[in-house]
């Protein structure tokens, strides 16, 4: 009886080891198993070819996942609702993460692409990430503020050139705001010359009254669909990634727009590929953390997207179809060199609690 239990064991692991072929012969069906790669990015922040190219080059599988809001990528990651092996996260939200313990810590210097990367971004990426050992950047913008000239112009409204021009009350119904619990708070501690990134109560309480009072001027708080509302002429003033200026100013036609960086001073913002600890496919996700800082992948990101990039091989093939009106554009690639004039989203610490609840009493 024991043997005939091993045999009949032995006889099912075969059986389910191995499938037919067209020509009768057996081959391994483990072989037929794909690896999976769980990606999770923001929506609207990539070619979906790329990931065709991925996958074909790796004979693998990518479960892509889009979130609108660091904060819900957070939730999700830090619960283990669902484990991904590579994310990407926004700069203040990666800082907070590395010290939480959550991401993996690798040598990024081997990776065969990695010296087609600024190391002016790295430089400014070592202000949260120390040894640029977390984080490889993926797209770099600033938040401003665009304006529909055109419209404007229709009802004779004076042109905003600063965030406390959007409290003017000749701008009700016209103005669309993000809908994310930085970038609102933002614009309110910005209005008043305050750091983004103050753990002042006071400064923190003036910002959120000042926001309070705006809302009857306010459209609609909105993330992704905020660009088609202004490119239908719906809100004439916005507060926008500068990586959708150029979506803007292409599919809103006959409209004329500009992009500005209202004077009381503006967000610069890095967005970058890491790995969490518990990722299951670590070597698969360095493998598309390199694929994406390959000079071709990048362009047709970029060409997507239009936010800046830290490729350099990649501006110059920029440069070279497109001349130098592109790479020398502000609102797509700020100037690195005087990155003082920008404030990047630090790590709240404990203090994020207070920004937490004064977004929720902004828009209850």
């Amino acid at each position: 009886m024991k043997k005939i239990i091993l045999y009949l064991a032995t006889l099912l692991i075969v059986l389910t080891s191995c499938t037919k072929k067209v020509d009768g012969t057996m081959e391994n069906a483990n072989e037929n198993i794909k690896e999976k790669l769980y990606v999770y990015n923001w929506g609207i922040y990539i070619d979906k070819s790329v990931i065709g190219k991925f996958e074909d080059k790796y004979n693998c599988e990518v479960i892509y996942d889009e979130f609108d809001t660091n904060e819900e990528m957070y939730a999700v990651v830090s619960s283990g609702a669902r484990v991904y092996d590579v994310l990407c996260p926004t700069d203040y939200m990666i800082e907070k993460m590395i010290n939480q313990g959550l991401l993996y810590e690798y040598d990024i210097s081997k990776l065969p692409n990695y010296n087609n990367i600024d190391k002016r971004i790295l430089k400014i990426i070592s202000s949260f990430d120390k040894n640029n050992t977390y984080v490889v950047p993926y797209v770099h913008s600033t938040l401003g503020m665009i304006y529909n000239k055109t419209e404007l112009d229709r009802m004779g409204l004076p042109y905003p050139k600063k965030w406390a021009d959007m409290w003017y009350e000749g701008y009700k119904g016209e103005l669309l705001m993000q809908d994310a619990m930085r970038d609102l708070l933002m614009v309110g501690l910005k209005k008043n010359n305050f750091s983004l990134n103050t753990k002042n109560q006071d400064e923190l309480d003036k910002a959120t009254n000042d926001l309070i009072l705006q809302k009857p001027l306010v459209n609609a708080y909105m993330i992704d669909d905020l660009r088609d509302k202004m490119v239908g002429g719906n809100g004439t003033i916005a507060v926008m990634y500068s990586g959708e200026v150029e979506y803007i100013e292409t599919e809103g036609a006959p409209f004329e727009y500009e992009y500005i960086l209202p004077k009381e001073g503006v967000n610069f913002t890095i967005d970058a590929w890491v790995i969490p600890k518990n990722a299951q496919n670590k070597e698969l996700a360095k493998k598309w953390i390199d694929f994406m800082l390959d000079p071709e992948i990048a362009l047709l990101n970029f060409d997507e997207m239009h936010y800046g990039i830290a490729n350099l091989k990649t501006i110059e093939l920029i440069r070279m179809r497109d001349g130098d009106e592109v790479v020398n554009n502000e609102a797509i690639f700020p100037n690195l060199d005087d990155i003082n004039k920008y404030e990047l989203y630090k790590d709240l610490g404990s203090f994020e609690e207070k920004y937490n609840e004064a977004y929720k009493k902004i828009k209850s």
